[in-house]
Formats: C-alpha cells, sequence, structure tokens
C-alpha cells in the first residue's frame, strides 16, 4: 500500500472524524463503551474513527493472509436446492460441507489476475475546501427561491449548525409514472427512491463536491440504459422482497392494509407481484422515457451553500433534461400536477376490513384501529398531541399489562398527508381482532371516566397536574433543536412534500398548548374520540391468525359498523379531503 494512498485516507477520516453529525447520547456511549475494549485509554474516543500510524509491515502481514490456502467460503443460492445433506438444528437450515481440493487451489494460483481486481482509481468526490459560506440571507426557514414550469426551487441556508455540508432533495413529479462506492468514501450519500408520484433523489454530504454529484447522478437519469445482467437481479431481488410481505408480522400487514384504504395513490403489492413475472428488460426500457417525458421538479437545497449555488444546480438539471437539443422531459399540463389526497371517512361511521394473515403458520391476530381526526390545524393537532400522550401509559398499562392482550401494544399518532390521526395497535394470540376492539372501546369508556375526574380534582390550578405535566412535556419536545441537518432537512422536507408548508409549526403549537385549557381537551375527547362521540370516524383492520380463523369467517356487518369487501371499490365510493398541495408559499423577489 503506497504511503499516499494511505494519507488521502487519513484525510477522509479525519474530515469525517472532525466533522461528524450530532449523534444521541445512548449511541456515543455504546461507541466509546465499545472502544474501550480494543484501546487504550488516550485513543477512547477516536482510536476506532482515526488512523494513527503508518504500518506497512501489519499491511503485509494481513494481505499475506489472503491466499487460496487459507480461505473459507460461504455460498448461498437457490441452485443448491434437493442437494444438501444436512440440517442445521435449531432453525432447520438445509446446507452441505465441502472441502477445497489442491487441484481447486492450484486452479485459481494459475489463473490471471482478474483485470477488475485493482486499486482504485483516483476519488473525485473527496472535498478538500471545507470553508463555511458567508451568507446574506439568514433565513430562518425555507423560502420559494424559484419557480417555472419545470421546477420549484426551496431554499434555506444552514443558520444554526456551522457545519460545511449540503443537503439536497430532488421529488420528480411524474404522471406517467443504490449507492456510489466512491461517494461514500468521501461522506457524501445519495439514494433514489420510488414514491406514489414518480422518484425522489436525495443528496447529502460535502458541500464542496455535492455538485459533482449531482450532475453525475442527472447525467446517469438522462441516459439511462437498462442492463439485462442487472435487471434479472434487481428483478430476483424486488420479487423476493414482495413475497417476503406474507411473512411480515400480522400488525404490519394491517398497517400497510391501513394505509392502502386511506392514500388514494397507492398500488396493492399483490398486483405488483403478478406482474412481476412477465416484466421484461424492454418493458422497463419503454417506460423510463414515457415516465419522464412530463415532469415537474419539487427541489430542496439548504446547508453551507449560497442562494445562487442552489439556483445554478437547478438550472443544471433544467438544462440536461428540459432544454437540451433532445429534450428528454417536457413541463406538466396544469391538469398533470398530482396530489396525494386520503380518504374521508363519514361523521359517526365505523368501518372494519377483515382479513387473514397471509402466513397461515402464525398464530398472532392483529388489530389497528384507526380514529380520524381531521386536517392539519395547530389547535387540533395539540389536543390530539397531548391527548394521545396523556393516554400513552394508561393504554400500556390497561391493555398489556392488565389485560395481557398482546406484547405489541401501543397508542400512536398518525399523520397522512397532512390529515391528523389516532391509532390503537396491537397483537395478541388471546383474543380474535374483534374481542381486542371491544376491550379497545371498553379502555376508552374508562378513561373517559378518568378524564371526567380529572374536572372535580382539588389543584387549586387551571388544569390538573397529570395534564400540566404532560403539557409542559409536550412543549419541551417541540422547543428542542435539530439535532443536525439531516433531522432539519427532514423536518422541513415534510412540510414541503404533504404541501402544509407550515415551517414555523413549532412555535405555533406551543402558543396553542400554552393556551390549552383542560375543558378543551375534553371536549375533543368527547367530539372525536369518545365511543359514540358524534364527530367520530373509525376505521378497524383486523388481521386473524391461524388461531383465529374461524372468527373471520364468521365477521358480519353489524348496525354503525360497515365491513369493507373489496379495498378499492371502498375507496372509489368516499369522498375525499382537500391536497394541501398548491401554488401558496413565500417568494423570494
Amino acid at each position: 500500500m503506497e504511503f499516499s494512498m494511505f494519507m488521502k485516507l487519513s484525510a477522509v477520516c479525519e474530515t469525517k472524524f472532525h466533522y461528524q453529525d450530532k449523534i444521541p447520547p445512548s449511541d456515543y456511549v455504546v461507541d466509546i463503551a465499545s472502544n474501550m475494549q480494543f484501546y487504550p485509554v488516550k485513543d477512547w474516543l477516536a482510536g476506532s474513527s482515526l488512523p494513527f500510524k503508518f504500518s506497512p509491515h501489519v499491511i503485509h502481514m494481513i494481505l499475506d493472509q489472503l491466499s487460496p490456502d487459507n480461505v473459507r467460503i460461504f455460498w448461498e443460492s437457490k441452485c443448491f436446492e434437493g442437494l444438501t445433506d444436512k440440517v442445521e438444528p435449531w432453525y432447520g437450515t438445509a446446507y452441505s460441507l465441502e472441502k477445497i481440493t489442491g487441484s481447486m487451489i492450484q486452479g485459481w494460483m494459475a489463473s490471471a489476475p482478474d483485470e477488475n481486481m485493482h486499486l482504485p482509481a483516483p476519488n473525485k468526490f473527496i472535498p478538500t475546501d471545507l470553508s463555511l459560506k458567508t451568507v446574506q440571507e439568514k433565513e430562518k426557514f425555507p423560502v420559494l427561491l424559484s419557480r417555472s414550469t419545470y421546477s420549484a426551487l426551496w431554499y434555506k441556508p444552514d443558520t444554526l449548525f456551522s457545519t460545511p455540508k449540503a443537503y439536497v432533495k430532488i421529488d420528480f413529479n411524474c404522471p406517467y409514472a443504490g449507492s456510489s462506492p466512491e461517494a461514500d468514501v468521501a461522506g457524501l450519500y445519495y439514494s433514489i427512491n420510488d414514491t406514489d408520484g414518480g422518484f425522489q433523489v436525495t443528496l447529502l454530504g460535502y458541500n464542496h463536491k455535492l455538485r459533482i454529484l449531482l450532475e453525475t447522478i442527472v447525467e446517469q437519469i438522462a441516459t439511462f440504459e437498462v442492463k439485462t445482467d442487472r435487471f434479472s437481479v434487481i428483478k430476483e431481488m424486488v420479487t423476493k422482497e414482495y413475497q417476503n410481505f406474507k411473512y411480515q408480522q400480522p400488525y404490519q400487514q394491517a398497517m400497510y392494509y391501513c394505509s392502502l384504504i386511506l392514500q388514494d395513490q397507492t398500488w396493492p403489492l399483490i398486483e405488483q407481484l403478478d406482474i412481476l413475472p412477465a416484466l421484461q428488460v424492454e418493458d422497463v426500457a419503454k417506460f423510463v422515457p414515457l415516465m419522464l417525458s412530463r415532469t415537474f421538479n419539487e427541489i430542496f437545497c439548504t446547508g453551507n451553500i449560497e442562494s445562487h449555488e442552489a439556483e445554478s444546480m437547478v438550472k443544471h438539471i433544467e438544462d440536461v433534461l428540459f432544454n437540451c437539443s433532445k429534450p428528454l422531459c417536457k413541463p406538466l399540463f396544469s391538469s398533470q400536477h398530482l396530489a396525494n389526497r386520503v380518504i374521508k371517512l363519514e361523521n359517526g361511521t365505523s368501518y372494519f376490513y377483515p382479513s387473514e394473515c397471509l402466513n397461515p403458520e402464525n398464530e398472532n391476530s392483529a388489530l389497528v384501529h384507526y380514529i380520524q381526526v381531521g386536517r392539519d390545524d395547530f389547535k387540533l393537532n395539540v389536543k390530539l398531541q397531548l391527548f394521545a400522550l396523556v393516554a400513552k401509559q394508561p393504554t400500556f398499562h390497561q391493555l398489556r399489562s392488565v389485560e395481557q392482550l398482546g406484547y405489541i401494544t401501543v397508542l400512536l399518532q398518525r399523520n397522512d398527508c397532512g390529515i391528523r390521526g389516532l391509532q390503537f395497535i396491537i397483537q395478541s394470540t388471546v383474543k380474535a381482532p374483534g374481542n381486542i376492539e371491544q376491550r379497545v372501546e371498553a379502555f376508552l369508556k374508562m378513561f373517559e371516566t378518568t378524564l371526567y375526574e380529572m374536572t372535580i380534582d382539588e389543584f387549586k390550578v387551571d388544569m390538573p397536574v397529570l395534564i400540566l405535566s404532560n403539557v409542559n412535556a409536550l412543549i419541551d419536545m417541540k422547543l428542542e433543536k435539530h439535532k443536525n441537518l439531516r433531522e432539519e432537512s427532514s423536518f422541513f422536507w415534510r412540510e414541503i412534500d404533504d404541501g402544509t408548508l407550515r415551517f414555523d409549526r413549532k412555535d405555533h403549537e406551543v402558543e396553542a398548548l400554552r393556551q390549552l385549557t383542560l375543558h378543551e381537551l375534553i371536549d375533543f375527547f368527547n367530539e372525536y374520540v369518545k365511543v359514540g362521540a358524534p364527530r367520530k370516524k373509525t376505521l378497524s383492520v383486523r388481521v386473524h391468525g391461524n388461531r383465529h380463523s374461524s372468527e373471520y369467517k364468521s365477521e358480519v356487518s353489524e348496525p354503525h359498523l360497515a365491513r369493507i369487501d373489496n379495498i378499492f371499490t371502498f375507496r372509489r365510493s368516499q369522498s375525499l379531503y382537500g391536497s394541501f398541495k398548491g401554488l401558496s408559499g413565500q417568494m423570494k423577489l
């Protein structure tokens, strides 16, 4: 190993160490405790992160061990099915053991070195300029810097973390609709994920070379070609991922069905799995140009980056995709702008969707009991959040500890594109989902009494101590600053992606919490949550394990309880909440 390469790796390690993001204290303690087992006291903090000394003899000693005479090979493949002669005793995994013959080793040693085995080329992504930008804008929240028929650019300079990093999110809104090892070494990361309306590209890392990574990705998108060998591998991976869904826990299946029922622009895995076997390279090759033919990009740039740099990035994207001699993309028509919308359940109506667990061997059943509250609103949000916090421990105590329904017993908030609600999630072997739902309603009746008793509490304060302590805890959580650029960026992007654009949400919700009274909380409970509340609307997803298959077969509609037999027939028959997506936003001129 050359000394120059060691120095380059050392520089990369030092950059990562000195500019690492803040992590939770518990994780940091675990890291240090692990280092204590392997390093002297003086190296506990940095020993695992920084190479201190160039030691050629140690490197050669390790390389000498990497020989065909000293190798153990693990080979996992479906091609060995039926050819194995041993079974692992704990999990029943079939396997075989074979010795590597001397002739095989000689054949390896006689083979010419593979031309692909070489030291890496110079890494163009390694940053050398770690200086901080001096920006004139001191924006606390993202601003809409520009908007055209091609794209919208949201921008916010870093005013909090003082780190030489930037974050870029590009949402390709296409109505027709991995990771680079070099960039990973250099502290640059990107991901490409599919969405209901197209796909998203996320970039995060040192701003010095982030532009180069962006240009590389955009060029790959513009010149994308489907490689037959990679297509086969990825198709097998995706097929296995979809097939493995049947082995997920029943509560996970219930959560999936709940989202499938509520969110208008979602497609079932079973349909995707049906299509996959017939999908060929030619199909994808034809689809990609069609998908990109009409596109609108929503872009968010933040961090150690100036506004003119963000605008330059957007111009580059538009030049490559829209403004070249043979443009790959055209702007969307006004009617083609997509928006995720959520099913609006009817007031005073309870729906339930029964299903069998996809894994017939799983004994667990599960219930997701969802209570839909309404559209994003500061005052309504804090009432919902406070109720969820106050009721969280009593829910676990009564349904998990006292009644022992199941190990997985939680009460959570839910937010679907700005539509807020509550959900009880319970997985159990001892009761069928319908019986679990009865216990949830019994708990709500019991908790109703607890809330009412608080109004006659002897404390001479506006709010009982139990509620007040939860109000203060919720305020503290909202006032807690973001730990790093990634966390702050994710918060702001959620506002952009949902279209709510309430970047100052925490300030407004803290103010609403400080003004909230106990009577308002009780009124919220009486109106939206209590059994029989006038504006209560619920959706229960019941997944039956093999212990409760008979209950599944006997599930029928009851008075005030409507059964959903077909998810998509139900979705088509329901009204939708309006989308928050629109042209509103703070425009910087």
